[in-house]
């Protein structure tokens, strides 16, 4: 389960001097290697004050290229952080494909911090790993590199360590108060760490232990675990396959064949209801500040079902300062270079705001799997990644709204038609629009999947009979305007 540093061993200063210079250019090698590679290297330092974490971490930015290092350093979050859900910023936090991030303190600092003082229990704890095993897998799914170090030094030592530096005026300033709260809890935290370390070493992203005692072997200990470790992953890279979609599926029936698209509303009512539910929408929207509600509208559907026209709808009731919509096309270089949730999470609101989204994150279980850009198993394994994602925002007090509109084959190429026909909306048709037609089956069945796996009771999936655009743009507002009541009600 886990990797250990020999316990008590000691470098002498001849042998560490020998070391250093082969130490440095291994670590130089694989840093240039990582820059061509198709996965970034995460290197997590936890473990017990004193045992040197934050003289390692300075001694790798020496004998490494400091420009190529992304280091974060944990500290309580900032009034922008607690706008967000907790692991906002450590997706925030997360370097980029070929680079290398270091992480002083991570996700697992808060949780250690909160049992040790006692505001949570063992069960809450051990809900807070789940969620940080969950973390890990995904972003190691993705291919990152996860090397987690836990430093460790004995109670004994700890004391040594902190006296010496207070004993000396160039360093006294680092031995806060707080670490001699921290050294009165060592038995504490030692019990809670060894837990924690039981429930997060894991196959894909194991816990090395680094004895912290003698400076000399730990620094150079984890240069060359650090380079075995990129070595590693360098020469057997996890990679998986795209495979082209499936063509043989033949009109499966699914859960969007039940619905009725006759279903439509007469202008006169259509312009009665819009102008009250917008109303209604408005007074709702000058509330979220107030009472800390953000919320998150997710439109999917598809081609020229009406996304566009009911986001105006909606933004036509708002305040321009109170939201943002965001259109999501194709990834970025920037956005490649990361995790697929990465462009999400860094458009979240904050409380008491709104964001759009035309089209969302579920794209990848859409268009990456009809079109097979991406694997079956990186699509099948996304459903559990976005319903992580939205449990944490429903968590935070966000109100999340998921629409799917949806027309018939029929409607929707007449649609397509009055487009090409009309000069103002020419530029919304796209050779692509016809070629997804000829591939509405597979889209469907995959819509269907989607809608099945991720219609959760956090974040349920409203479904949009949309072929009459008045009617679906009713629905839309109406649920709107009963999920926000739902959640300002509540507070």
């Amino acid at each position: 389960m886990f990797e250990t540093a020999e316990l008590g061993r000691r470098l002498g200063k001849e042998e560490y001097e020998e070391a250093v210079p082969g130490v440095r250019t291994a670590l130089l090698r694989v840093q240039k290697a990582l820059a061509d590679a198709d996965f970034p290297v995460l290197i997590l330092v936890n473990g017990v004050d004193g045992a040197g974490k934050g003289d390692c971490i300075n001694r790798l930015h020496e004998w490494m290229d400091a420009r190529y290092l992304d280091t974060r350093a944990y500290a309580p979050p900032t009034e922008e952080e607690r706008q967000r859900p907790p692991y906002w910023r450590f997706w925030m936090w997360l370097p980029p494909r070929g680079r290398v991030g270091i992480f002083f303190g991570s996700w697992y600092t808060k949780p250690i911090l909160d049992r040790a003082y006692g505001t949570t229990n063992d069960r809450e704890l051990d809900a807070e790993l789940v969620r940080v095993n969950a973390f890990e897998a995904a972003l190691v799914a993705d291919g990152a590199l996860v090397i987690k170090l836990w430093f460790h030094v004995s109670r004994e030592q700890q004391k040594r360590r902190f006296e010496e530096l207070q004993s000396s005026k160039g360093t006294r300033w680092r031995v806060k108060k707080r670490d001699w709260r921290h050294h009165a809890l060592y038995d504490s935290f030692r019990r809670i760490c060894a837990r924690t370390l039981r429930q997060t070493s894991t196959g894909s992203a194991p816990w090395t232990l680094v004895e912290g005692t003698d400076a000399r072997h730990r620094d150079v200990f984890v240069a060359r675990h650090i380079v075995e470790r990129i070595d590693q992953r360098l020469t057997a890279p996890v990679a998986e396959r795209a495979l082209a979609p499936s063509a043989s599926v033949q009109n499966p029936e699914t859960i969007l064949d039940t619905l009725d698209l006759s279903r439509s509303l007469p202008k006169p009512d259509y312009e009665r209801e819009l102008a009250a539910l917008q109303a209604r929408l408005n007074r709702l929207s000058r509330k979220m500040p107030k009472r800390q509600v953000g919320a998150i509208l997710a439109f999917e559907g598809w081609d020229a079902a009406g996304k566009g026209g009911a986001i105006r709808r909606i933004t036509h009731a708002l305040d321009a300062r109170s939201y943002r919509v965001i259109p999501i096309a194709a990834p970025t270089d920037e956005e490649r270079a990361h995790h697929y949730l990465w462009r999400f999470w860094r458009h979240l609101p904050r409380l008491g705001r709104l964001t759009i989204y035309d089209r969302t994150w579920y794209g990848r279980v859409l268009v990456e799997r009809a079109e097979g850009f991406a694997s079956e198993a990186a699509w099948m394994r996304a459903y559990k990644e976005i319903n992580d994602f939205e449990e944490q925002l429903v968590e935070h007090g966000i109100v999340l709204v998921k629409f799917w509109l949806h027309i018939s084959a029929d409607e929707q190429l007449r649609r397509f038609q009055e487009r090409e026909r009309a000069p103002w909306k020419k530029y919304k048709i796209t050779p692509e629009d016809y070629r997804n037609r000829e591939k509405m089956t597979l889209y469907e069945l995959a819509a269907s999947d989607m809608i099945a796996r991720t219609s959760t009771e956090f974040a349920r999936w409203t479904l949009i009979e949309a072929n009459d655009k008045r009617y679906a743009r009713v629905k839309i507002l109406r649920t709107l305007c009963e999920k926000l009541e739902a959640a300002l009600g509540a507070r």
